[in-house]
């Protein structure tokens, strides 16, 4: 019997449903979860409250794990016994998951004795000889079985696919759940090493690639839902550009992709971008190239940040092919700026002049203008002109939001604090420039350029750690004066 059959069925005869090829036991609804720590679980008789394994089951799946990391038996054979509990993870119920989390989050963790003990001799050594082999010793300690297990979760066939899915599914509960921080810590730190831009492989995906990647890029579009494949052909034209970056151990899923459009200027609306009818652009003799979607795949992957590398690569890329382009930027949704200036209107009504409170007033059929009544006038904005009051206010706002707001020292909105990180800067707003349902409920419309200008990245970088967001002169116009 393999190793993995034998896991399998040990844990089975614990779990008679699952040894009957029924379905896995479900905790009551309207339980309270228990707080009781795997350590006083594992100590236990009886389960208590919504807990999910019994102190019996607990004990065992804890040494089907610590099997995994026994020293004696090798990589190899560590990683049969890993494919084993990643078979039964696979039809475990929710709860029984979380309950392998709990042990792997507290029961591998480095030894505190040796913990202590290294960094006293690392304290006492310095300034002396033994400095450097007292630091090994200390890194040496604070190495815990947690790492161990996951790096032999890794070597099973599908291991890194089973350890993405497991943290994605563990994310949403770290709020509510501390004892999960130091497993999630874990997988953060090694999924940073072994998705370093080292072994990633930047590859265009075009019309020729294979269905079934086509069809992954229709799935994890996030920025510009595709419409069927009349659309995704459009996209992945000859006279467009899709580029992924691939792992090996995950060689047929793009873990980040981006579109890129080819014109003669800064585009200012979607609609043509996204036009199946549209005729074709010859790219090389296009002066801009256009970033409008960028789309993270693998929530497991959140906080490794490998985007910055991408546009480098793809930038790199493109002139190398096109000589011609002298322009990199995007057309970027702005997806918090609604929610945004739902809870700020007021404050940046207070900012207005006694003028503009009055054009604005009167364009509103409220005076004073209140919060309400300019949320109520932006409902229809592609039917506001130019000119309207309500149109400059709103265009006002979202260019404070995108040069003024900040939350927890980083710019608000998610995607300009991913271009501005990658040193780029915001250079335009655009009116109507996404009236899809979903443009209207993010934005109302509007979609912003963040220009990538290759010569001053590292100058947009310094000024955003320095507490300032780097904005066009457009932008800086468009801004409230200051109080």
């Amino acid at each position: 019997m393999s190793t993995p059959d034998w896991i399998n069925r040990s844990i089975a005869k614990l779990l008679p449903n699952a040894r009957n090829g029924g379905p896995l036991p479900s905790p009551k609804p309207g339980v309270a979860v228990s707080s009781r720590s795997t350590g006083q679980r594992l100590q236990a008789t009886l389960r208590r409250g919504q807990e999910a394994l019994s102190p019996r089951v607990l004990r065992r799946t804890l040494v089907e794990l610590q099997g995994i990391v026994d020293p004696q038996v090798s990589e190899v054979e560590g990683g049969r016994r890993a494919m084993g509990v990643v078979q039964w993870y696979g039809s475990a119920t929710a709860e029984q998951r979380r309950d392998a989390w709990l042990l792997m989050s507290e029961q591998f963790g480095p030894d505190a004795k040796k913990v202590n003990a290294a960094r006293d001799q690392y304290d006492a050594a310095q300034g002396t000889a033994d400095e450097g082999p007292a630091e090994m010793r200390l890194r040496r300690a604070f190495v815990s079985p947690r790492t161990r297990l996951l790096k032999r979760f890794a070597v099973a066939p599908q291991g890194m696919r089973f350890l993405l899915d497991l943290r994605s599914e563990l994310l949403p509960q770290l709020k509510t759940d501390k004892r999960l921080v130091a497993l999630d810590a874990e997988l953060e730190g090694l999924f940073s090493t072994w998705f370093d831009l080292a072994f990633l492989e930047l590859r265009r995906i075009s019309w020729d690639s294979p269905a079934s990647l086509i069809e992954k890029l229709m799935r994890y579009e996030a920025v510009h839902d595709i419409r069927g494949w009349a659309d995704v052909k459009n996209r992945l034209d000859s006279d467009r550009r899709c580029y992924g970056f691939f792992h090996p151990n995950l060689p047929d899923e793009p873990l980040i992709f981006i579109e890129v459009a080819f014109t003669q200027a800064m585009a200012d609306s979607i609609t043509p971008l996204l036009d199946e009818g549209a005729a074709p652009v010859d790219p090389a003799s296009s002066s801009s190239a256009v970033f409008y979607s960028i789309s993270n795949t693998q929530r497991g992957l959140r906080g490794v940040s490998f985007g910055d590398s991408l546009i480098k690569r793809v930038v790199e890329t493109l002139r190398e092919e096109f000589p011609k382009l002298r322009q990199f930027a995007t057309l970027s949704p702005i997806p918090g700026l609604r929610g945004w200036l739902g809870k700020n209107a007021t404050d940046l009504l207070a900012r207005l002049d006694d003028k503009e409170r009055g054009e604005l007033s009167q364009a509103l059929g409220s005076a004073p203008p209140s919060a309400p009544s300019l949320l109520a006038a932006l409902e229809s904005p592609l039917a506001l002109p130019a000119s309207s009051p309500v149109r400059q206010m709103l265009l006002r706002c979202a260019t404070h939001y995108l040069a003024q707001g900040w939350a927890d020292g980083k710019p608000a909105d998610a995607v300009a604090r991913f271009h501005l990180g990658n040193g780029a800067r915001v250079e335009r707003l655009n009116w109507g420039a996404d009236p899809s349902a979903k443009g209207i409920k993010q934005s109302w419309g509007l979609m912003v350029n963040y220009l990538y200008d290759l010569k001053r990245l590292d100058k947009h970088r310094a000024l955003l750690a320095q507490g300032t967001i780097p904005v066009s002169g457009e932008i800086e116009s468009l801004q409230f004066a200051s109080r």
